[in-house]
């Protein structure tokens, strides 16, 4: 970012001896700002893709370790159908209560399990956004670059293509912003 800085530090001093540059110069400081902003969206936007994931995968854990405690409970229930012992009503009423857990853990399941779908679905939000922001920026660098072109070369074709660069830039920042 240091170097950007510089370099613009370098535009200004050359708009102070060449005024029809200053539109350019200024278009440069804007590319740079907007660069930076649609970095910093497309960061966030990762992050919070690394987070979500994060969750998922807790998610789906305890969904495994819920399945896990049910087929547990699931074996306890069918052990009680075949045991025989002093007590068939004591043994009955354990059965019912591992038959029960078991039903319990089966509700909970589906319950993580739409959790975690829902999850899945806001990385996909993310991924695609983290990707249109990494696009939108990659244009928009782009168009810095194209656009300090002119200052180079004089030829004011190199400003019009880099702001033609930059407006669909922001078109995809946008895109990227609107993305459910």
């Amino acid at each position: 970012m240091s170097s950007e800085l510089h370099e613009m530090h370098e535009h200004a001093e050359h708009a102070k001896h060449d005024p029809s540059v200053a539109p350019v110069t200024l278009t440069l400081a804007v590319l740079a700002v907007l660069v930076a902003l649609v970095s910093l969206l497309g960061h966030r936007a990762s992050t919070e893709q690394v987070i979500l994931q994060s969750k998922i995968t807790d998610q789906w854990a305890f969904y495994q370790a819920k399945n896990i405690r049910r087929h547990t409970d699931e074996l306890f229930a069918d052990l009680t159908s075949v045991v025989s012992g002093k007590d068939a009503e004591s043994i009955a009423k354990l059965g019912e209560k591992y038959k029960a857990e078991g039903e319990r853990y089966q509700e909970e399941q589906k319950e993580l399990e739409a959790e975690a779908r829902k999850l899945e679905h806001e990385v996909d939000v993310e991924r695609r956004r983290t990707d249109k922001f990494d696009f939108a920026e990659g244009l928009l660098e782009i168009a810095l670059v194209i656009t300090s072109i002119t200052l180079l070369s004089g030829k004011r074709a190199f400003w019009k293509a880099g702001m033609v660069l930059a407006v669909i830039g922001l078109v995809v920042t946008v895109m990227g912003l609107m993305v459910v």
